[in-house]
């Protein structure tokens, strides 16, 4: 099992999350500053990293374009700033969520159990192919016309949610729910942030095929336009 990654300059939060992760039969490892949470992902392969915001030297937003790169493992992003300005630019750079100081060691662990829960698919049912559109769930693997796209694991599985059930309505509560695994009712911006970017990403090749249709005042849903 792959560790988890805690980045956070703070003793008493690191001791704290270690004790949670730990307890739940987790490998942890521990970085306390942004060139050393790089080092270990490069080392380690973390397969979840909490990542502070504010960090001395390189900060965590630079550590999450640096990781976003070169893969889409998830990261959670943490802040003592309750400022949405903080939480879109974070879900811009590619975090997978945010967690904000004082925060409830439970809480996390659930969000961790969630990610983790979705990392899994089922024997036979981890490839998708409509039209031109091939998604395998496993290797977050995306193509259009043979076209890989670069999304973000979170793109990926909305992407997922919506194109396995075609023409059904998924209010945003809906996909908050089924996609970021918890529940964060109200939290409309940050779906509607993932769908205008992952639209931006589909629209790079054309795709006759499909396409995601807004329900207005409702939702999202995936049109299959085969003959």
């Amino acid at each position: 099992m792959n560790p988890i990654l805690v980045v956070d300059d703070n003793e008493q939060i690191l001791e704290i999350l270690s004790k949670y992760i730990k307890a739940e039969n987790y490998p942890m490892l521990a970085a306390r500053s942004g060139e050393e949470a790089l080092a270990l992902f490069d080392a380690a392969q973390p397969s979840v990293i909490l990542l502070d915001i504010m960090l001395p030297g390189m900060d965590g937003l630079e550590v999450c374009r640096r990781i976003r790169q070169v893969s889409n493992v998830p990261i959670l992003m943490i802040t003592a700033r309750d400022e949405d300005a903080d939480r879109i630019l974070g879900l811009d750079i590619g975090a997978d969520d945010y967690i904000v100081k004082p925060f409830s060691p439970g809480e996390v662990m659930a969000r961790i159990r969630a990610v983790r829960r979705r990392l899994g698919t089922q024997d036979g049912h981890d490839t998708l192919v409509i039209g031109s559109l091939t998604i395998h769930l496993p290797s977050l693997s995306v193509s259009v016309d043979g076209h890989r796209l670069a999304l973000t694991r979170r793109e990926v599985e909305l992407l997922w949610t919506l194109a396995s059930s075609p023409g059904r309505v998924f209010t945003r509560d809906n996909l908050l729910t089924l996609v970021w695994g918890y529940e964060h009712i109200g939290n409309y911006r940050a779906v509607d942030s993932h769908i205008k970017r992952l639209r931006q990403k589909l629209d790079a090749y054309p795709h006759d095929s499909f396409s995601i249709a807004t329900v207005w005042g409702t939702g999202y849903k995936f049109e299959r336009n085969l003959p």
